[in-house]
């Protein structure tokens, strides 16, 4: 939200972070907004996108932390449909709503902010979060990609959406393979085996772009849910993080977790817990995950001595 970022309280949050999580990557996410799922035309130069200064803000505060940076910036719909249901016809038809024209649009809005990846020394670029609907449209994405990297020298990824991870068909053209861990607490080592074959296929590194659960009833079973109405639970928040640690723990290949989401405002230590939604800030999983990057930095420290 615009004007949210350049605030004490932001930077204040930040470190936070760093100190309860002990993270070493922060993903500095925003979204632009089209009206509707068929609108061609992507607004990212007006509220409430957050501007390129609360941008650059959040990126320099961050590296003051020690921190490294993926830019990830995200299309909404602004009349609510989830970004994944943006679709076209398959050919471009006269009089309608075009891919092509859809396309122009987004590659604006991305390539604007891979300039300022590249301007603020970004250690990763995100070029696109759950666009389901989109996935097949290869021949746009790769062509996006190439000119990306005509002006972002960093490693590139996408975050494609839960289940989705065997559909792309153009993980070669990025540097990382991502996607958005919401999977049901007892359903981790089967889409693990699921995913594991797509990663070795293209010998690409893996991470978890996005993965989280909320603190109610029922979200550890349903992590994507972000409309549901369960009573507050930490517990349920907490089995959810614990059953992905362990299970991931187990594969090699999953390099890392930018967990969904530490919000820009802190409501106060003893509010906190009584809260939903995904934040993990003074709730049972914070330290759940605090223990879990300490033990993974501490290896990662020893083995590169």
């Amino acid at each position: 939200m615009r004007d949210t970022w350049n605030t004490e309280q932001a930077m204040r949050s930040m470190e936070i972070m760093a100190d309860k999580l002990e993270v070493n990557w922060v993903t500095v996410a925003f979204a632009a907004l089209q009206d509707h799922p068929q609108s061609t035309r992507i607004d990212y130069e007006s509220a409430p996108t957050v501007t390129d200064e609360e941008i650059r803000l959040a990126i320099k505060k961050a590296k003051q932390l020690g921190l490294k940076v993926c830019l990830k910036p995200v299309v909404n719909v602004r009349n609510g449909t989830w970004r994944a249901h943006i679709h076209f016809f398959e050919m471009d038809v006269p009089c309608e709503p075009k891919w092509s024209d859809w396309f122009h649009s987004y590659s604006r809005y991305i390539l604007h902010h891979a300039r300022l990846a590249e301007e603020t020394g970004c250690d990763l670029f995100c070029i696109g979060c759950e666009m389901v609907s989109t996935d097949h449209r290869e021949q746009e994405w790769r062509q996006l990609i190439a000119e990306v990297r005509k002006v972002y020298s960093g490693p590139i990824t996408y975050n494609c959406d839960k289940y989705q991870e065997n559909h792309v068909k153009w993980w070669d053209a990025v540097d990382y393979i991502s996607s958005s861990g919401y999977y049901p607490v007892d359903a981790w080592e089967e889409n693990l085996d699921r995913i594991e074959p797509v990663v070795r296929s293209f010998g690409k590194p893996f991470f978890f772009m996005e993965a989280g659960c909320m603190s109610q009833e029922g979200s550890d079973y349903l992590p994507n849910d972000w409309a549901m109405d369960g009573a507050p639970s930490e517990e349920a928040q907490d089995a959810f993080y614990r059953a992905m640690f362990t299970s991931c723990e187990k594969r090699p290949w999953v390099e890392g977790f930018m967990l969904w989401d530490w919000p820009v405002k802190l409501p106060s230590l003893e509010v906190a817990p009584r809260t939903g939604g995904y934040s993990v800030y003074g709730k049972k999983a914070e330290a759940t995950i605090r223990s879990y990057y300490h033990d993974k930095t501490k290896m990662f420290k020893e083995e590169t001595r």
